[in-house]
C-alpha cells in the first residue's frame, strides 16, 4: 500500500472525523527514549501532509500557510518549504536541528489550519529519526518515521527499505518500547507506509 492507497482509505468516507492535535506533544518527550535507549537521533527534519485542497481555495490556504511559516520560522530559525507530490498531496516540510522548534511548528500549523476550517485536510505528521552509527544499536543504519495519524490521534513507526520493503520486526519492536510513552496506533493495520516520504 502506498501513499495513494494510504489517503484513499482514510479519504473514503463521506465525512472525515476531525483532526486530534492534542497528542502532537508526545513525541517530543518519547524523543529522549528514543534517542538515549534506541539509538535514534531526531534528524532535524518532519512534515505535515495534507489532502489536496479544491483549486477555489488552494492559493488561499498555501498562502495563509506560507505567512504563518514565515512569522514563527522568524522566532525558531526554522526552515520549511511547501511542495506538491506526485499525488497532488501538498506536503509543509521544516528543517531544525531543535526538536522542539520542530514539534512546536507542526503544532502551530496544525492548530492554525483546523481554527480557519482546513482540519479535514489534515493527514498526517511525520518526524524522522536516523540510527546513530553504534554497533548493537536497536535499527543501526536505518531511518524511522514516527508517523501521526490527524484522524485517530495516534502514532506509529514506518521503517522504510529498499524495495518498497518495511522492516516490521523492528517496527514492532519500537512499539512495544515506546507504547508506554506516546499514544501508538493498537490496530497494525492502521500502520500505513508511506513510500516517497519527501524528506
Amino acid at each position: 500500500m502506498g501513499l495513494r492507497d494510504f489517503m484513499d482509505s482514510i479519504l473514503g468516507r463521506s465525512r472525515l472525523p476531525k483532526a486530534k492535535t492534542d497528542k502532537l506533544f508526545a513525541i517530543s518527550t518519547a524523543s529522549v527514549t528514543l534517542e538515549t535507549s534506541l539509538g535514534l537521533k531526531p534528524s532535524g527534519a518532519a512534515g505535515i501532509c495534507f489532502k489536496p485542497i479544491a483549486a477555489s481555495a488552494y492559493e488561499s490556504a498555501r498562502k495563509e500557510i506560507q505567512e504563518l511559516l514565515e512569522y514563527s520560522s522568524k522566532e525558531t530559525k526554522t526552515e520549511f518549504r511547501l511542495e506538491k507530490d506526485e499525488f497532488n498531496f501538498l506536503w509543509a516540510i521544516f528543517k531544525d536541528q531543535d526538536f522542539e522548534d520542530l514539534v512546536a511548528n507542526v503544532h502551530l500549523v496544525s492548530e492554525t489550519l483546523e481554527s480557519h476550517g482546513f482540519g479535514e485536510q489534515l493527514l498526517c505528521a511525520i518526524y524522522r529519526f536516523d540510527s546513530e552509527p553504534e554497533v548493537g544499536k536497536t535499527g543501526d543504519g536505518k531511518t524511522v518515521y514516527w508517523i501521526y495519524n490527524f484522524k485517530q490521534g495516534t502514532y506509529y513507526p514506518f521503517v522504510p527499505l529498499s524495495g518498497k520493503q518495511r522492516d516490521n520486526p523492528l517496527e514492532f519492536r519500537l512499539r512495544a518500547e515506546m507504547e508506554r510513552e506516546m499514544p501508538v496506533e493498537k490496530n497494525v493495520e492502521k500502520w500505513y507506509p508511506l513510500w516517497g516520504i519527501p524528506f
